[in-house]
């Protein structure tokens, strides 16, 4: 068996190796072949370019022209896993790698004159079914999962610059994301987009929630809570949520599921309310029930384990040990963390492949997908294990996410 330790310092040492720069599963619209042509304009062209990406068990990129590049999403995860690796240890240098890392995403802000508030995307553009996001466009993930990175460091350290842009971020969400459309509330995955989507809008709702409370702001949190109230009031009577509104989103899969009771713990331990509890309640239940095999295999979909995602199973980790906490979840989450090191772990490269279905293996190193992801929850679970089995949310409920 290899140790977790162990295994968490080799993973680090890879992505210390480019820089925490890499290739990402949606960045083939970054090929310099395509942007040279005029096919870019295309949005069939760019939506089966992307997918053809996306879907290849062969790295097309290099031949593609696509560059590495860093992710501001990937290094807000890189963040929160170093100061994981902080808490427990206390080396830090940890910190000081983390303190890089976050200057480098103060300088990848999102344009300041069109949004006024701190906010981030991608580093590519990105083409799906429902809308064209350009390369920088602030998107409501990227933002929330940077600014708690921030706002953790800046704690930490004493840097209340870094603590004023995180919250920050939350004006961004609400004056540019917050939408009424079709009877909802909620806030919508990027600015000027009517599509509906629990885990974007409930995030934003966490991060709100939080932020809200910590600068003063009431009608920030009243707003938050009532956007999250949105996703709660279109939870399936068995506990479930479909990824969106839209036809092309009734699925239900696992780590968005995860993310949807995370966010709900965050917003209900920052405004300390009760409200939301049955439906965690309900969630969790539906989630361990629907999204583990008996061996620990972390099912994508509810009624398919296929694709095996690296994603699935760091979502598990933190979902286990923040929304459950109890014995039995800890118990599971050992077995998710050991199977999921059988399955996805390559021990000649020290880095997770990203997927595998019922036929083929896709080992394309991702960063921000598969490696962020592997690290930043190997991290978390490392310190709560050497907590004595105590859950590190102790602490971490203070964004309920470290």
């Amino acid at each position: 068996m290899i140790h977790t330790l162990a295994l968490n310092d080799r993973l680090l040492s890879a992505v210390r190796a480019d820089s925490f720069a890499g290739y990402d599963p949606f960045d083939s619209l970054n090929s310099r072949m395509l942007q040279a042509t005029p096919f870019k304009r295309s949005e069939f062209v760019r939506l089966a370019w992307l997918q053809l990406g996306k879907r290849s068990p062969i790295n097309l990129r290099p031949l593609l022209g696509v560059p590495k590049k860093r992710n501001p999403k990937g290094v807000g995860l890189f963040i929160a896993g170093l100061l994981q690796d902080y808490h427990r240890t206390g080396d830090t240098r940890y910190l000081g790698e983390a303190r890089e890392l976050a200057d480098w995403l103060l300088t990848q802000r999102s344009d300041p004159d069109e949004w006024q508030h701190s906010c981030w995307g991608y580093h590519f553009d990105w083409q799906a079914r429902a809308f064209y996001v350009p390369a920088g466009k602030p998107n409501i993930i990227t933002t929330v999962y940077v600014a708690r990175a921030l706002f953790e460091l800046g704690e930490l350290i004493g840097d209340s610059r870094l603590v004023d842009v995180a919250l920050d971020a939350a004006r961004f969400i609400s004056c540019h994301l917050f939408t009424q459309v079709d009877g909802r509330s909620f806030y919508a995955y990027i600015p000027g987009e009517t599509a509906f989507v629990h885990n974007a809008s409930l995030w934003g709702a966490a991060w709100c929630g939080f932020a809200g409370v910590r600068l003063g702001d009431q009608a920030l949190v009243e707003q938050a809570l009532s956007v999250a109230q949105q996703s709660v009031n279109e939870q399936r009577e068995d506990g479930a949520w479909v990824y969106g509104a839209r036809h092309h989103h009734q699925f239900i899969d696992g780590f968005h599921t995860g993310y949807n009771l995370e966010a709900l713990c965050m917003l209900r331990d920052a405004t300390q309310t009760d409200r939301f509890d049955n439906a965690i309640q309900r969630g969790y239940r539906y989630y361990v029930d629907n999204f583990f095999e008996s061996d620990g295999t972390a099912k994508y979909y509810n009624t398919n384990r296929y694709p095996i995602d690296m994603h699935s199973f760091a979502q598990a980790v933190f979902t286990l040990l923040k929304v459950g906490g109890g014995v039995a979840d800890r118990q599971l989450c050992d077995k998710v963390v050991q199977r999921a090191i059988e399955l996805m772990y390559q021990p000649k490269k020290g880095q997770f492949i990203y997927q595998k279905t019922r036929w083929v293996t896709n080992r394309i190193n991702y960063t921000r997908w598969t490696q962020a992801w592997a690290y930043y929850a190997l991290a978390f679970y490392n310190r709560h294990t050497a907590d004595g089995n105590k859950s590190a949310s102790t602490t971490a409920n203070k964004v309920c996410a470290e």
